[in-house]
């Protein structure tokens, strides 16, 4: 168990992690992965009463946790920080030609990590993803992919848990069509079943964030 007794863990990222939160709501996790993974983890070890916090802010690139990263991560204290970023610094290239080099990403990536490391908090880095639902999505792994493989670079340097959603979920779509993962191909899916809602392609991150914080010999 990775997890201990009285930690806080925080999500950091863009819509994905965002989910609607409640932004009045200090402890308001939004209806997608942070909110199932507070859910799970205090169901299943409640005396552990771990603090779960989400900060993700949709349309953010990295730049933009960057800017806002003293007040909506390092004041908040946490032992745990997720991430979760990046596939919007490839969709606005291609939607509105505003491109983000791969120098000046790496750049603000490691902003936000040299803090966490230096207040002693552990660093889960997820990668970013994409499934091409459109045409012109085909192309926009000429863009992600280097950006991908700098986070991998940072995750070992900074010796940060490291969950390769890209590939997760490019593994998953061979198993069921993509829309069925991310609606859009960005976002994770929702289907409403009776009364629950069911996350299909956010319970594929959830599966691999447990796995990792929750299995004390899981490998980095």
């Amino acid at each position: 168990m990775l997890l201990k007794e009285g930690q806080r863990v925080l999500f950091q990222g863009d819509s994905a992690t965002d989910a609607g939160r409640d932004r009045e709501d200090f402890f308001g996790l939004g209806n997608g992965y942070p909110a199932i993974i507070s859910g799970l983890v205090g169901a299943a070890y409640p005396g552990l009463r771990i603090d779960f916090l989400n900060r993700g802010v949709g349309g953010d690139r990295v730049k933009d946790l960057r800017e806002r990263w003293k007040a909506d991560c390092i004041d908040l204290s946490p032992d745990w920080i997720s991430i979760l970023v990046g596939v919007n610094d490839c969709w606005r290239f291609y939607d509105s030609n505003n491109k983000t080099e791969p120098v000046i990403f790496e750049r603000d990536y490691r902003y936000l990590l040299e803090p966490v490391t230096a207040i002693g908090a552990s660093s889960i880095i997820m990668e970013p993803f994409f499934l091409p639902l459109r045409g012109e999505m085909e192309f926009w792994a000429e863009d992600l992919g280097p950006k991908i493989q700098i986070i991998r670079r940072l995750a070992r340097e900074y010796e940060a848990i490291y969950i390769p959603l890209d590939g997760i979920f490019a593994s998953a779509a061979t198993m069921r069509e993509q829309g069925f993962w991310a609606e859009d191909g960005v976002h994770p899916s929702r289907e409403l079943i009776i009364t629950h809602m069911m996350f299909s392609g956010s319970h594929l991150i959830i599966s691999w964030f447990l796995t990792k914080t929750l299995d004390a010999e899981c490998q980095r």
